[in-house]
């Protein structure tokens, strides 16, 4: 009996206990009841598939520590029909944050891929910022999630380069494929990238699941300074301004070393906005050209070297001489009389420098360009190099009179930095050194550094310093633009003709201008190239003043003491 009604007390308590879960139960379906649909939605939905993870890209500085490039984080927001539950609301959605057309974003939701399915991904706005982004994301995990269904928010690098325009050539820029183009990100992308690793995306949840954590890349510290850099690039500005100049170049080196220490462009353009504007390659390194008057730099320390000829040699200069049936003229077709060879290179004479060329004859004569790299790629760190162009006996388009006008710069094509290398030779006691602009890799705790290399000898010691002391002495007698108080400074003008169809152009000229100092121990040599500048087509009234204002504030940036101080100095020691 008593057992019984034990029995049917367990039977009454279980039967109340079912019925108050099933209550309790309905009570949290009815509470909570969008939620729990909508994330078993999401778990029947749920899929993955392997992406390509790349690891935050390594920074740029400059050799100071100053950053010249960096990362920051935005979004690329996509769309994937093919798990878009309510279209209505992920369009009014999307059309409100992003501000976009409602029936654009409709539509997206609706494409079709190839199969007449519903496409895996469509991509709707890259990037946006790292503040609609988050905000799209906060809204996936919030009672909004159900109505963004199908949207896919991913983070990206996006590349930042805080000086905006400065350098711009020589850093060149990063896409949104996380790849480097042109100048030093392209050259040393793979550095800079860092390890890629494959990875595990979930579409669905919202949360983003990623395997592995990629390796970054390593840190650049380049061989620029800042401070010089934004020098050098207000003076090319100023310059291309004052005299009417379509474009410009100039490249600021260590002689000594082939440290690259400025490097500026105009125009130039702004890396954070790469997708809006026609970026071409770095001229520096890209753009050839005839150097002109320049390039006698080259023939006489070819002619001094070969020993056809000594500094206090002399020529009558009879403003003509005929190569290979062609009339060469002096640029003002003029006849200078008596001459040595500082007056060749003061008077900037064609006469004489091919009389040079004439004298060592074409095999000598190219043998020595050979020498100085003409025709031959620096192999500067930078992407997009030309190798320039010099025609040679045997060469099908070669003719004798080329030996007399490439002696003065025409009819031979160098690049800016070729150019500037081979005179670097003169300044540098006879070696062309290395030019580079990375200074070390920083890869964690691990340092590389870039040791200066001799890139070739092509004169002595000897003859370098016979002709730095003619150029300083000509410059001083003819370009007074150029002089620095207290320092002794060599230096070349050049005025080329351009090419064209025909012949060349009769009123457009590119304007450079080659110098260095403090001539007995040269801290800095220069280039300076002026495109097509309209006040002047004279090198000398132009590229020459820019030198001159550059070198004398280089000279106070750099704490060069004046000549008379440092021999004081030395002395002492």
């Amino acid at each position: 009996m008593v057992d019984s009604v034990r029995g049917r007390l367990r039977f009454i308590l279980g039967f109340f206990a079912v019925i108050t879960g099933l209550i309790l139960i309905r009570l949290v379906s009815l509470q909570f009841g969008s939620s729990v649909a909508f994330f078993e939605t999401q778990r029947d939905l749920a899929s993955s598939y392997r992406v390509q993870i790349t690891a935050p890209r390594g920074k740029i500085f400059d050799r100071d520590g100053e950053l010249l490039a960096t990362n920051d984080v935005q979004y690329a927001i996509g769309i994937s029909p093919d798990f878009v539950t309510n279209p209505e609301s992920v369009a009014k959605i999307l059309s409100q944050t992003l501000s976009r057309p409602y029936p654009e974003l409709y539509a997206m939701t609706q494409h079709k891929g190839e199969n007449g399915q519903p496409a895996k991904y469509v991509l709707v706005q890259r990037p946006v910022s790292a503040e609609i982004g988050e905000k799209l994301i906060a809204m996936q995990k919030d009672l909004l999630g159900p109505n963004l269904a199908g949207v896919v928010v991913e983070p990206m690098q996006r590349r930042v380069y805080p000086g905006g325009t400065m350098a711009a050539h020589t850093l060149g820029f990063v896409g949104y494929d996380s790849k480097g183009y042109f100048g030093v990100e392209e050259f040393y992308n793979d550095v800079l990238t860092g390890r890629t690793v494959t990875g595990i995306k979930q579409v669905v949840p919202f949360d983003v699941a990623l395997n592995p954590n990629p390796a970054q890349g390593s840190d650049l510290y380049l061989t620029l300074d800042r401070e010089i850099q934004a020098l050098t690039e207000q003076v090319l500005a100023d310059a291309s301004k004052r005299y009417g100049a379509e474009s410009g170049t100039i490249i600021v080196m260590e002689p000594k070393t082939g440290r690259i220490l400025a490097m500026a462009v105009s125009p130039s353009f702004d890396p954070n906005k790469f997708v809006e504007q026609n970026i071409k390659p770095n001229p520096a390194v890209s753009a050839q050209f005839e150097p002109g008057s320049g390039f006698k730099i080259i023939t006489m320390a070819s002619a001094l070297q070969s020993g056809v000829v000594t500094p206090e040699s002399k020529y009558v200069d009879t403003g003509f001489i005929e190569v290979g049936g062609v009339m060469i003229r002096n640029w003002n077709r003029a006849a200078w009389g008596p001459q040595d060879m500082t007056g060749l290179l003061q008077h900037s004479l064609n006469v004489g420098s091919a009389m040079l060329a004439v004298k060592m004859g074409p095999q000598k004569y190219y043998n020595y360009l050979s020498a100085f790299g003409i025709g031959q790629p620096t192999n500067i760190d930078l992407s997009g190099e030309a190798t320039g162009r010099v025609k040679r006996p045997g060469d099908r388009d070669w003719y004798e009179s080329d030996l007399g006008t490439n002696a003065f710069g025409q009819g031979v094509a160098t690049t800016p930095i070729q150019l500037l290398v081979a005179a670097s030779a003169v300044a540098n006691q006879g070696a062309m050194m290395q030019p580079h602009l990375l200074e070390k890799v920083v890869d964690g705790n691990s340092v590389h550094s870039t040791r200066p290399q001799v890139l070739g000898r092509p004169i002595s010691p000897d003859v370098a310093s016979m002709l730095s002391n003619m150029l300083q002495t000509s410059v001083e007698r003819e370009t007074a633009s150029v002089l620095v108080k207290g320092y002794k400074i060599a230096g070349k003008t050049g005025t080329a003709q351009i090419p064209i169809p025909g012949g060349y152009d009769k009123e457009k000229t590119i304007a450079t201008f080659i110098g260095w100092g403090p001539v007995d121990d040269p801290q800095f040599i220069v280039l300076v190239k002026l495109d097509k500048p309209t006040t002047s087509i004279w090198g000398s009234e132009t590229a020459a003043p820019t030198f001159g204002e550059l070198a004398r504030r280089l000279v106070v940036l750099m704490k060069i003491p004046p000549d008379n101080v440092r021999r004081s100095l030395n002395q002492g020691n």
